[in-house]
């Protein structure tokens, strides 16, 4: 740790001045000073009271006592450490804005008088959750744990499934105030370096108080998403898909405080599988597969298509059932677009409403608004048919970011509808498939392998293959080692 603009100087007091003024010592409560003896000389203790071991301090304190009096030099300072404090994680620093930096993430440190060095010791301790199964990602089999808030505990969740030296986790800081921990992770033989350089790149331009929101407000900064809803990183809240990708050459970056981490680059079908798919047989899981890709296009499409037919006067017979048999009160565009904006009011109620209540408010909004609805002729009952098959539809989407996204294209679809017919509709739809089509993720095309093609790559696409015969990782990452098999057979990629 280099000097800063505040050297450690051999007078205890004039360092514990300046430490006392900076942090706040006397104004913030929980700022604390020891003052402790080390070697008949003087010293001090400084830490954030909350965050520090107790059995550790213990353990450091009883190692400090026992340094031999008139001991304690400069040149012995390391040497007296490593041999009586019996404590591993332990630093020197020569500046006291080091060592703040150190306090304030939960360290202590140690302050002798005549010393122009401080010692930090990483005794801290972070109140955390249990590893519990991610609520959005809910598999039939499989693990029941998922990341926490704490990025230690996260990597030891994923280095449990991944035990390669050659897995690697490089810790960087952002925010000058708050000076989040944000940890790259890949595996060395496997990721291709330019993509490891590139991720390391971003992060490392980011300049910034803070970052409140942790992995969403990195995101934001490192892949420039303003106006595209297309979210281009992968949010994962389980350790196996984390590892997973790791394996295939991704890069996943962890946010301390954030229980998800990124993983970059992705492509759209990354949102449209789930980990259920391979807790499954490989037929089932296919199955899965194409049903649930199935419903991400119903969602996007079938709410414009239905009022264009609907609102068709020559449908052939055999199309004869589509539309409603008595029209409500209210134009048929503008019962669809309540019943959108409706469907997004009541699920935000959901979210900001207690557990033992949800139940009750989703009956209400759901079931007897929509009765109402329907029995005093303000909508139809078709109408709240085929948008409660949309809602339906948004739920099988794995990812919430590309749920969200579809529903925001569905609405450029419907208002293309209204007011072009089909026409309009057809515009608004190349319009989509070009915001696909041109969306990249760290320069990967966001509709790869389809575009550009890559057959072999689109067959693993559709079809969730036997693992045994996936040999060779996915082409897109560029990965190093391309083989995942021992053999190096060829097989699909």
């Amino acid at each position: 740790m280099g000097k800063g603009k505040f050297p450690v100087v051999n007078k205890l007091s004039d360092n514990l001045d300046v430490l006392k003024t900076e942090l706040g010592f006397g104004i913030s409560f929980d700022v604390v000073f020891k003052e402790i003896k080390v070697a008949h000389k003087k010293g001090c203790l400084a830490f954030l009271d909350g965050f520090i071991n107790d059995d550790s301090v213990i353990q450091i304190m009883k190692g400090i006592q026992k340094i031999p009096r008139l001991g304690v030099t400069i040149a012995s300072l390391q040497q007296l450490i490593e041999e009586y404090v019996p404590f591993f994680e332990t630093s020197i620093a020569d500046s006291l804005e080091a060592g703040m930096d150190q306090l304030v993430s939960g360290a202590m440190l140690l302050l002798i008088d005549g010393i122009n060095s401080l010692i930090v010791f990483d005794v801290r301790q972070y109140v955390t959750r249990g590893s519990e199964e991610p609520v959005l990602e809910k598999v039939t089999r499989g693990s029941r744990d998922g990341f926490v808030e704490t990025a230690l505990f996260n990597v030891n969740l994923i280095r449990r499934r991944i035990r390669d030296p050659n897995l690697r986790f490089e810790a960087l800081q952002v925010g000058r105030r708050s000076k989040t921990d944000v940890l790259v992770g890949y595996i060395k033989d496997i990721a291709d370096p330019s993509l490891v350089e590139e991720a390391k790149k971003r992060i490392g331009a980011i300049d910034r108080d803070a970052l409140p929101m942790g992995g969403k407000n990195l995101e934001e900064y490192i892949l420039g998403t303003v106006f595209n809803p297309l979210p281009v990183t992968r949010y994962t809240e389980r350790p196996d898909v984390a590892a997973a990708h790791l394996l295939e050459g991704h890069i996943v970056i962890l946010v301390d405080t954030t229980p998800f981490v990124l993983i970059v680059p992705v492509t759209v079908w990354h949102f449209t599988q789930h980990a259920e798919e391979y807790f499954q047989n490989p037929a089932v899981g296919t199955y899965l597969r194409w049903v649930r890709t199935l419903g991400i296009f119903i969602s996007l499409v079938l709410l414009p298509i239905w009022y264009l037919l609907a609102t068709e006067p020559n449908l052939p017979e055999w199309l004869a059932f589509i539309g409603p048999k008595e029209p409500g009160r209210v134009a048929l565009w503008l019962q669809l677009l309540i019943l959108e904006i409706g469907l997004d009011i009541i699920r935000m109620a959901l979210i900001h409403t207690p557990d033992a209540l949800a139940t009750s408010l989703g009956l209400v909004g759901a079931t007897i608004l929509g009765e109402m609805a329907v029995s005093v002729g303000l909508f139809t009952g078709e109408a709240i048919l085929y948008t409660a098959i949309v809602a339906i539809c948004v739920f099988a989407t794995p990812s919430i970011e590309f749920g969200m996204a579809v529903r925001l294209f569905r609405y450029l679809l419907f208002f293309g509808a209204i007011l072009g017919g089909f026409f309009g509709f057809g515009i608004a739809l190349l319009i989509t498939i070009l915001i696909f089509g041109l969306t990249k993720s760290f320069g990967i095309p966001y509709l790869w392998p389809l575009v550009p093609f890559d057959g072999a790559a689109l067959l693993r696409i559709i079809f969730r293959y036997p693992i045994p015969q996936v040999a060779i990782r996915p082409r897109h990452t560029n990965p190093r080692d391309k083989s995942a098999q021992n053999d190096k057979n060829e097989g699909a990629g």
